[in-house]
């Protein structure tokens, strides 16, 4: 059987970094929003006597990424298989368009795509690979969810839905070019102080009160936050030069996206996407106009053409 998926990349509209745990990992209060910009997933897959997986990556971002049993997509197949006690024939092939170690979400994206693809082929329910996605990453969970939205606890695992009106603001992204590497930048924090998290969380709560109630964009502004842009905009250049780029063109409604390097700007429409996206034509950076990822069907949606100064 044969299935097509799209894998949406995410941006994250607010993030604080509310703890550390024993592990080593990071605790998290943040608020995902699924994109239009991603990856096409094919996938073919039959019962057989032996387990025997392949992979084949195209695509403007694919030619750095391995085809091995390390790549994430392969992990996500021999581990389904493993949970469902299943030997199987699979082939993926990944069409790559998120750039990666850009905040952007797009490895874990396509790993829940795998999910997502081979509970369809082998009609299990995705709900049930949720602790397994979670394995695979932090951010992978998020994408079994069809939700545009999502406020993300723990280490990005406890996730809450957020509806979310049709009428939305559009995204322009840059990408500099640099890849940041998240353990890196998780590494050189400290923690805030108690107060200023408490004072932050309530921030985000009011942002997800915006989000649901679709207001105005001036509403959104002063509640956009990244704590590790901090930890990145110091130490990693060409990220500071994307948002200072990106800033003066947007009405300063921007961010940095997870760990970077991604940096975004939210603005009211279509065509005002496409002037900044026009004024950023002289930058040595990838420039993306997308809109918040509606699901389910991946014919609905397309990777967006891609500006290149």
């Amino acid at each position: 059987m044969n299935v097509t998926r799209f894998c949406p990349a995410k941006v994250n509209l607010f993030l604080e970094v509310t703890g550390k745990r024993p592990n080593g990992y990071h605790e998290l209060a943040t608020l995902f929003a699924k994109i239009d910009l991603g990856d096409t997933l094919h996938i073919t897959a039959e019962e057989s006597a032996k387990t025997h997986i392949s992979l084949r990556i195209t695509g403007p971002q694919g030619k750095h990424i391995p085809c091995s049993p390390q790549n994430l997509v392969w992990k996500a197949a021999q581990q389904f298989l493993e949970q469902c006690g299943l030997t199987a024939r699979i082939h993926l092939h990944l069409d790559k368009h998120v750039p990666t170690g850009a905040g952007l979400g797009g490895g874990s994206s396509d790993a829940a795509g795998v999910l997502l693809g081979l509970c369809e082929i082998f009609n299990k329910n995705p709900l049930d690979f949720l602790p397994l996605a979670a394995r695979l990453g932090a951010d992978v969970p998020l994408f079994l969810y069809p939700d545009t939205f999502l406020k993300g606890e723990g280490i990005g695992e406890k996730l809450t839905p957020i509806p979310a009106p049709q009428a939305l603001p559009q995204l322009v992204l840059v990408y500099p070019q640099v890849a940041v590497s998240t353990p890196g930048i998780f590494g050189k924090m400290t923690l805030p102080a108690a107060e200023e998290i408490l004072t932050n969380v309530a921030k985000l709560d009011k942002l997800i009160n915006v989000v649901r109630n679709g207001l105005p964009l001036t509403a959104w502004k002063p509640l956009l936050f990244n704590r590790l842009e901090e930890y990145v905009l110091p130490f990693v250049s060409p990220v500071k030069k994307a948002l200072t780029a990106l800033a003066p063109v947007s009405n300063g409604i921007c961010r940095m996206s997870g760990s970077g390097s991604t940096v975004f700007a939210l603005v009211g429409t279509n065509q005002d996407a496409w002037n900044v996206t026009k004024a950023l034509q002289h930058i040595k950076m990838l420039v993306y106009p997308v809109s918040f990822y509606r699901s389910p069907s991946h014919a609905n949606y397309r990777n967006k053409n891609t500006s290149r100064g």
